[in-house]
């Protein structure tokens, strides 16, 4: 049941696309925000805790679902995953200039030991930050040309699928890389 977790986020925008295109955008709206909420006290029902980047995106979700009733303007809505990118890609960008690395600061936390040397770790996330940029730039152009439909697919499961490619070809770079360094 928790690898099937990751499936909770898609139901504010599921539910936003199927109630702006059978009801006002009031209503998508409220929904998707109230949805938003519910994601997140059944991620806490379910593992006992809710982990930060859930608490990044319900709080996106609230606070640009509330602009945009406000507004009376979808956009904001649909801006969260752009948001979430940046502010993700600002995070490791940030640890990256501490000169720390996010994963080897985790598998510390989890008490295992790294398979890898410390600089694939900083290179692959380096990597996933031009990644998460490339594609919260390219969530904002579809917010705001596409339409909620094609915005709801690149927003589930066009990023996996797009992530899964991109990591195809990150682990081809890193064995080029770690065979490279023998």
């Amino acid at each position: 049941m928790k690898n099937q977790l990751f499936l909770l986020s898609f139901i504010p925008a599921v539910a936003y696309w199927y109630l702006e295109t059978h009801y006002t955008l009031e209503v998508a709206l409220i929904g998707g925000i109230i949805l938003g909420l519910l994601e997140m006290f059944l991620e806490k029902k379910l593992t006992g805790h809710v982990h930060t980047l859930s608490k990044l995106n319900i709080s996106l979700i609230v606070v640009l679902g509330l602009i945009s009733l406000f507004a009376k303007e979808g956009i904001w809505f649909k801006l969260q995953p752009t948001l979430t990118g940046i502010s993700v890609a600002s995070f490791f960008l940030y640890k990256k200039v501490r000169g720390h690395s996010l994963m080897m600061e985790m598998m510390t936390d989890m008490k295992q030991m790294s398979p890898l040397p410390i600089e694939v770790y900083k290179i692959m996330e380096w990597h996933i930050c031009l990644f998460l940029i490339g594609f919260a730039a390219f969530m904002g152009k579809v917010a705001l040309t596409e339409t909620t439909a094609n915005w709801l697919f690149w927003k589930t499961g066009g990023f996996y699928i797009v992530f899964g490619c991109f990591m195809v070809f990150e682990m081809i770079f890193l064995q080029w890389y770690l065979r490279r360094k023998r």
